[in-house]
């Protein structure tokens, strides 16, 4: 089937070119369109607290999952007149933004603390949809505190908000990060192939990725789509379109080496590692369309949009590629024209040792494996901690010495309780009263009570983040859940409401992933156990890359040397289940590689050993350098401001190292001699499920397999 497809491209090339120069074209003018027409929204539908919230912002313009702005005063010196100045400055100031709820000391005694040489407000303009929900109101509040005078000094802006945009520098678009990407990956191509050819899958990936952000725009008119979206097509579009044309331009080469002229090479590349590609593209494709069974639109939105960037670039790389390579392939070579055989010696030799010491080397591997695995035993999931923002900004400074002063923490991130009024003076004791709770308040201001209800604020005794903090939030529910009408809001509730939503469904997410995966690499490698050990594998390698993501965002251990950004205290709760689908995919892009070539070998001779050394010899230089490509795409990502995609940049980047470097090189190898022919055998029921024909009678080994290592001998 490869070979007919690539025969009617080459047939039509002309065809192939201008279709590609007009999508790419078309992509390219519309990408601002449909970086325009993406969503900032994360919708909970259905979950109690999301609903609340929205409710409450409905009722009063504002608040419910946005956490409230606040304002900081720390006058010269305490007293009374300080007090009067405040409540004065802070009226004066927050009529910059016409319509915002307003609490401070007056309303609250919480506000002020026990010295009361720091006072706090907290203001809760209308929000706007978008990336910054207080876009309108934030800029005018800023200059207006800054001319108010507490005590002889002004007011500072300070909350959640303003820490996540001065913390992250402020957002940016994506184009600074596909170039920091695209640099990276010509750096390696040129290493490897030292000609024009390294231009050939840079090319395909910037045609890809237009490609993919034309597709996306039309996916915009159908559903909402989340802003994370840009991000992943630009990079991890570029390192995949990298990595399939690069396995192609290979195998072309490969095939020249062999005496093949130019356009017998593609033919043949393409029935090899065409078929490759195909199969690695599919199968990242199933990962991340099983992220469309969560029922969140947000993550199905990175779902649906994921799935597109390995169909297009499977596109570009079956069609674009094999027409450059027959069209001028040979000219790109210039100016290293000597064709070498592509096999790695460096490569050859690790896998010898793989293949001799298989046992040691799969135990040393696995107990490294563990080890990097075992922080994920204390992972939690949340929102990042209030220290966890950058102190040096005056943001920051405000928020330290907020938490300094006995201040509780949570009026940075409240909980808000929507309930009828005559419940409110019961409801505010039974609050106040429950453990880990330093505050709830019902303010009688205006704005506080709505046609939808009384607002109460409940502000724990830690930083909202904590454990404490958050067993303080669910017995809040549990206690709200015994007063007729009461409603549980605020980004605490909903935080735990998010995790509740995508981890109930994540078992159905990873069996659906697990089985279709199985059943394609079954059918494509002809075996049963090469599946099971693949799966295996990329579960154990995907747990590695999360234990050291928690140790270095959730504990702390080189996050500020590498990021310059303290730990968060949590990971981001969808961050988990998007890697996973992720990870999953692209992993199997280089177990299928690898394998594929094995699997060649072992039919071409009949000998375990010899099929593992050999297709790690013709592999290892391609995986590693497909995959540096991609940890540097993944690198460039984490440069971006927002803190949780710096997190799951780091994952993915950890996830692709780890998995080149020691799944695939040395794990991989080793269980593969150890299973010996089990590797390439298929029952036949299974075989007839997947419509396969029977297996042909096993090849006497040659002369070369004969001088093998024996898959059977102690050494092995």
């Amino acid at each position: 089937m490869m070979r007919r497809w690539t025969t009617w491209m080459l047939r039509h090339r002309a065809l192939v070119i201008i279709a590609w120069v007009l999508i790419a074209a078309a992509g390219g003018v519309l990408a601002p369109r449909t970086v325009e027409a993406l969503r900032y929204e994360f919708a909970l539908p259905g979950q109690p607290a999301y609903e609340a919230n929205q409710r409450i912002t409905a009722a009063t313009g504002g608040g419910g999952a946005v956490d409230p702005l606040v304002l900081v005063a720390r006058p010269r010196q305490a007293g009374p007149a300080a007090r009067e100045a405040f409540e004065t400055q802070v009226a004066r100031v927050t009529a910059a933004a016409p319509g915002s709820r307003v609490l401070t000391p007056a309303g609250a005694s919480e506000l002020a603390s026990p010295d009361g040489e720091v006072l706090v407000a907290l203001v809760y303009p209308h929000v706007l949809p978008g990336p910054e929900p207080y876009a309108a109101a934030l800029p005018a509040l800023e200059a207006a505190a800054a001319q108010a005078d507490v005590g002889g000094r002004p007011l500072t802006v300070t909350g959640t908000t303003v820490l996540e945009e001065t913390s992250g520098g402020g957002r940016r678009g994506v184009l600074v990060e596909v170039v920091l990407g695209g640099l990276g990956a010509l750096i390696v191509l040129a290493a490897v192939f030292g000609s024009l050819l390294a231009a050939v899958p840079l090319l395909v990936a910037v045609v890809s990725i237009l490609a993919t952000f034309l597709c996306l725009l039309g996916l915009t008119a159908l559903t909402d789509v989340s802003f994370v979206v840009q991000y992943l097509v630009a990079l991890i579009g570029l390192g995949v379109a990298i990595d399939y044309s690069l396995l192609i331009v290979m195998r072309w080469r490969e095939q020249r080496a062999g005496g093949l002229d130019s356009t017998a090479a593609v033919v043949s590349a393409m029935a090899t590692a065409g078929r490759s590609v195909v199969l690695s593209g599919v199968t990242v494709a199933v990962s991340l369309a099983a992220l469309v069974l969560v029922p969140l639109p947000f993550l199905r939105s990175i779902g649906l949009g994921g799935l597109l960037i390995p169909l297009l670039s499977v596109a570009t790389a079956t069609t674009l590629v094999p027409v450059v390579l027959a069209t001028a392939g040979e000219r790109l070579q210039w100016p290293r024209r000597r064709i070498t055989d592509p096999s790695s010696r460096a490569w050859r030799r690790i896998a010898t040792v793989a293949v001799r010491h298989p046992a040691l080397v799969a135990l040393a591997s696995t107990l490294l494996l563990l080890a990097l695995a075992a922080p994920l035993l204390g992972l939690r999931l949340g929102s990042p901690r209030l220290d966890a923002y950058d102190a040096s900004t005056p943001a920051g400074v405000a928020t330290a010495q907020l938490t300094a002063s006995g201040i509780s923490p949570g009026v940075l991130r409240p909980t808000e309780v929507l309930l009828p009024p005559a419940r409110a003076a019961d409801a505010v004791a039974r609050f106040a009263a429950l453990p880990g709770v330093a505050a709830a308040v019902a303010p009688t201001s205006a704005g506080w009570r709505t046609p939808a209800g009384q607002l109460i604020q409940v502000w724990t005794g830690e930083d909202p983040a904590t454990a404490t903090s958050r067993t303080a939030v669910r017995t809040v529910r549990d206690v709200a859940a015994t007063i007729p009408g009461a409603e549980v809001g605020g980004h605490p509730a909903e935080d735990a409401d998010f995790v509740t939503a995508v981890y109930n469904d994540a078992p159905l997410v990873v069996l659906g992933i697990v089985v279709v995966t199985f059943l394609l690499l079954a059918r494509a490698l002809r075996s049963l156990w090469l599946p099971i050990k693949a799966l295996l594998l990329n579960v154990v390698s995907i747990a590695a890359a999360y234990g050291i993501t928690v140790l270095i965002w959730q504990d702390g251990v080189g996050s500020d040397l590498i990021f310059g950004t303290p730990a968060s205290g949590a990971i981001t709760i969808w961050v988990p289940i998007a890697v996973f689908a992720f990870l999953f995919g692209l992993s199997m892009d280089y177990e299928v590689f690898i394998l594929s070539r094995m699997r060649e070998a072992y039919d071409e001779h009949g000998s375990t050993p010899l099929a593992v050394i050999d297709g790690i010899a013709r592999t290892g230089r391609l995986v590693t350098s497909a995959a540096l490509i991609l940890f540097l795409a993944f690198v460039a990502l984490s440069t971006v401001p927002a803190v949780e995609v710096k997190i799951l940049a780091t994952a993915l980047a950890l996830g692709i190292a780890i998995d080149a470097l020691i799944v695939r090189a040395l794990l991989a190898p080793a269980l593969v001699v150890l299973l010996g022919r089990l590797n390439w055998s298929l029952p036949r029921p299974l075989a007839l499920v997947l419509r396969l024909p029977p297996e042909p009678s096993p090849r006497p080994p040659s002369t070369a397999a004969r001088e093998a290592p024996d898959e059977a001998s102690p050494s092995s």
